[in-house]
């Protein structure tokens, strides 16, 4: 169970690895889910620092480990998530490729908190094959459907191996298909109103 960290604690220091999703594409540095997320906990009674973001539109497992290798040292964290996967994906990059990167991202992320399981969390990738951006690609909507949940099937079994959260924040995707309300102007990246709903299903207390 997640306990209440009373804000007369010192503040959490809060790491988020990520790519477009948790740098938050087309939204406000306020609407990021990571943003979101932290005021929703002080609202619940944890001191916590604002993110620190490691993340950028694009980046594939590969390339959010570089930019963690080029910023290194980057020390040790009271917390951290990750959320990573969506570009491999969508660049056809190998299924085996990617779980062995991702397992490793894992393994390191896990160390930047000190070995800490209950201080790490994982979301799912959302699938932007129900988005408009998907439907005008003429890529086929149904095996990204099967892909996503082929990567995702090696994200929940990473965790599951090391004993981490892993949060499925996908099924909220799908569920709002086509809303353009969910989405910013670009059809695809969600918008502050669908990393709302993920925030909702995020834990608001710190173990």
């Amino acid at each position: 169970r997640f306990r209440r960290r009373l804000m007369s604690s010192p503040a959490l220091r809060y790491l988020a690895l990520g790519d477009s999703y948790t740098i938050g594409e087309g939204v406000s540095d306020a609407d990021r889910w990571p943003e979101q997320w932290c005021r929703a906990l002080r609202m619940a009674g944890t001191a916590i620092d604002p993110p620190r973001i490691i993340a950028q539109t694009g980046w594939t497992t590969d390339e959010l480990s570089a930019a963690m290798d080029a910023t290194e040292p980057l020390g040790q964290w009271d917390l951290a998530t990750l959320l990573i996967g969506v570009n491999n994906q969508y660049r056809g990059l190998p299924i085996n490729d990617f779980a062995g990167s991702f397992a490793a991202l894992l393994h390191r992320t896990l160390g930047l908190v000190g070995g800490r399981k209950n201080r790490v969390l994982v979301l799912s990738i959302p699938d932007w094959g129900v988005t408009p951006f998907a439907r005008a690609s003429g890529r086929d909507t149904t095996q990204i459907a099967r892909e996503i949940d082929d990567y995702n099937d090696a994200t929940r079994q990473a965790c599951a191996a090391e004993g981490i959260t892993w949060l499925d924040i996908t099924g909220i995707t799908r569920a709002a298909g086509m809303d353009t309300d969910m989405l910013v102007d670009d059809g695809l990246h969600p918008s502050g109103k669908m990393y709302a709903a993920w925030v909702e299903k995020i834990p608001n207390e710190i173990p």
